[in-house]
């Protein structure tokens, strides 16, 4: 973690660093740090749609595809956003854009609580935290490391990326309690306040670039001036997107990430808590269930960036596709009114594999599109979270349609193999640099 840096260079400088001196722990660690606690204090909004389906269920006597639906216009909100997020943060500064969306998504869960129909829930959960946390996604993470590291990207996306579990362990645990012996309203509440506590973290600890504070990127040999802002963010998104999609690394990035998404986020973090709970297992149980998974997403996901700096990540993400695979094609039969040793050895086995294909995917957006990769993987993310929400609204009709969740287990397993093939071809050589001009 300790770099030689300089002190700091007049404005402008790109020559090599004049001055060295030695300092204890580099700047971009603890904007690491401080990303990775603003995750985490995000992520008590992605622990809650799993156990809302049956409260609301039985409060309000929505279908589980009416509520399935709001959660999927949430979970395509959430990757749809996160490219012209990352254009925005070039426009606007990190800070501005993450401030921001976390009082949207405060804002959005805060009103749930005197919702009356289903169309509000669509408003509130579907729209605003929707659009909020799709500002607060990956694509945060992945700009934070491209602009503060030049070494140890693969590590830093790696724990930046298990945040969001980190924030699940913390908050699934409490919010399935409240809901179990209050109500599910105090839950919404508790993430409103989650969202709003952490916006004075990242206003006065963050910092948007290296450069404003004298520094140059961890790992860097040269100073690197900040760049200006690039005006037309929403226009550069899509610029950046019509380029990708002449590329065909492109669309297997995003074909593999979209089976990705739906086999995470809309299947098991959405279904696991009810499908468990058909089963005989109390909430509490599922949802802690849920949250171990979290525990060992941490280990996964850090262990899979310090192995895509070291591998190469086309066979990482083969090998994650179909584990994974194997494991959700065997929870059919696993699920019991309690847990017991083989649910355990899944819950184990799946967390590892939980988000572990983040790292190679970014390595490989940075591989194949240079400078335009935040963005590259903000639509790739699109693409997983619009198989999330596909998921996460076939799931609730396929359990209203046939009374379980089985079909949805194994049609997953089999995208989740085909996955793995699709991550095989991909090309090894970059693709020809994509040709964007910012407008003024």
């Amino acid at each position: 973690m300790t770099q030689t840096t300089d002190v700091s260079p007049p404005a402008g400088a790109t020559g090599p660093l004049p001055g060295p001196r030695r300092t204890r722990v580099h700047r971009a660690w603890f904007v690491a740090a401080v990303t990775f606690v603003t995750i985490i204090g995000a992520a008590a909004f992605r622990s809650l749609p799993g156990l809302l389906i049956d409260p609301l269920h039985e409060d309000f006597d929505w279908s589980r595809g009416t509520i399935g639906a709001a959660v999927s216009v949430n979970l395509a909100l959430y990757g749809l956003t996160a490219p012209f997020a990352a254009a925005l943060m070039d426009r606007f500064g990190i800070r501005r854009v993450v401030a921001v969306a976390l009082t949207v998504i405060a804002l959005g869960s805060g009103l749930t609580v005197w919702m009356t129909a289903a169309w509000q829930l669509l408003l509130c959960w579907g729209l605003l935290v929707g659009l909020g946390s799709g500002s607060m996604a990956l694509a945060f993470a992945a700009t934070v490391t491209n602009r503060w590291f030049t070494e140890r990207r693969g590590l830093v996306s790696g724990i930046l990326t298990a945040a969001s579990a980190s924030g699940q362990l913390v908050f699934l645990p409490l919010l399935s309690w409240m809901i179990t012996h209050h109500d599910w309203r105090p839950a919404a509440v508790t993430v409103s306040l989650a969202a709003l506590a952490v916006v004075p973290f990242v206003w006065l600890l963050l910092r948007d670039h290296p450069a404003d504070v004298g520094l140059s990127p961890y790992g860097a040999t040269e100073f690197v001036p900040k760049p200006a802002p690039v005006r037309g963010a929403a226009s550069r998104a899509v610029r950046v997107l019509l380029s990708a999609v002449r590329t065909g690394p492109f669309w297997l990035l995003a074909g593999t990430f979209a089976i990705c998404g739906a086999s995470t986020n809309g299947l098991v973090q959405t279904h696991f808590v009810p499908a468990a709970h058909d089963h005989g297992m109390p909430v509490t149980a599922a949802a802690s269930l849920l949250a171990v998974i979290g525990v060992f997403d941490v280990v996964g996901t850090i262990a899979s960036g310090w192995f895509t700096d070291r591998f190469e990540p086309r066979r990482l993400l083969a090998v994650y596709y179909a584990l994974r695979g194997v494991s959700l094609l065997f929870l059919p039969m696993l699920l019991a009114p309690t847990v017991h040793p083989p649910m355990l050895f899944f819950i184990v086995f799946y967390g590892l594999d939980w988000v572990a294909t983040v790292p190679p995917t970014l390595a490989l957006c940075r591989e194949q599109y240079g400078e335009d990769s935040a963005i590259v993987f903000g639509w790739v993310l699109a693409s997983h979270q619009v198989g999330a929400a596909l998921v996460a609204f076939l799931g609730g009709v396929a359990r209203d349609v046939f009374g379980s969740y089985d079909v949805v287990w194994y049609a997953s397993g089999a995208l989740c193999a085909a996955a793995a093939l699709m991550a095989l071809v991909i090309r090894r050589s970059p693709a020809p640099p994509l040709t964007v001009v910012a407008t003024a």
